[in-house]
């Protein structure tokens, strides 16, 4: 389970969000976040609990910008506590990201040793924050957030849609297998990803296509590119 939403290109981007994640929230109740990008940094606000109970009008009012990512959580690795909320945001030598997860790694514990024993510390007890230190990781050693992505993700084993949000992309990611829902639509200029079609016709976007299992694709400036194809 669990929801993902993103959206590039709105100048309302976090109440767009809010909306994307009402329509998914039957996919996760346990708590709801969304992060944005703006003034030269990511803007967060996660909590417990439903959408409409995490997200006030004042809360809103304080995620500006045009590029955003969203979460709804129903956990699987992992509790249900606050510091397992989403999205996931990690400051690095390389900048900040922000991360939703849908989806689970089989190998979790063993790759959490693996990490632990180079020197990651861990906030959270979700596999998702594994997958954001195995990006961070990667993007040591790649020109590009969307590289790392694509180097990261190699590495993994298991099921997952995934969207990352950087400082002027968004990244979004369907495992190789396609276990995972993850659909990419329109409204105008503006560009939308959602676990579910019901969350772009919540924001009025129009549905283009599924990604394809495997597939990786990379949003900047409202020009859509495939990182790596189906």
């Amino acid at each position: 389970m669990c929801g993902i939403f993103g959206i590039s290109g709105h100048e309302e981007a976090a109440r767009l969000a809010y909306f994307g994640l009402y329509a998914l929230q039957h996919r996760g109740q346990e708590s709801a976040g969304i992060a944005t990008w703006a003034d030269g940094k990511i803007h967060s606000h996660v909590g417990m609990g439903l959408v409409p109970d995490v997200f006030t009008e004042e809360a809103l009012a304080h995620l500006p910008g045009d590029v955003s990512v969203g979460h709804v959580r129903y956990s699987t690795t992992g509790g249900t506590r606050r510091e397992n909320a989403q999205p996931l945001t990690l400051r690095y030598v390389k900048g900040t990201l922000a991360l939703a997860h849908n989806g689970n790694l089989p190998h979790a514990d063993q790759l959490r040793t693996q990490f632990e024993y180079q020197g990651a510390i861990f906030q959270t007890t979700s596999d998702s924050e594994l997958i954001a230190y195995a990006i961070a990781q990667a993007r040591l050693r790649c020109p590009s957030v969307e590289e790392a992505v694509r180097r990261a993700l190699a590495g993994l084993r298991g099921a997952w849609s995934l969207i990352v949000m950087s400082p002027r992309k968004l990244v979004a990611a369907r495992d190789p297998w396609g276990f995972r829902p993850l659909c990419m639509g329109r409204r105008g200029e503006v560009v939308v990803f959602a676990s579910e079609s019901c969350a772009l016709d919540a924001v009025g976007a129009r549905f283009e296509r599924e990604l394809g299992p495997g597939e990786i694709m990379a949003v900047e400036d409202g020009r859509v590119r495939t990182v790596q194809p189906p």
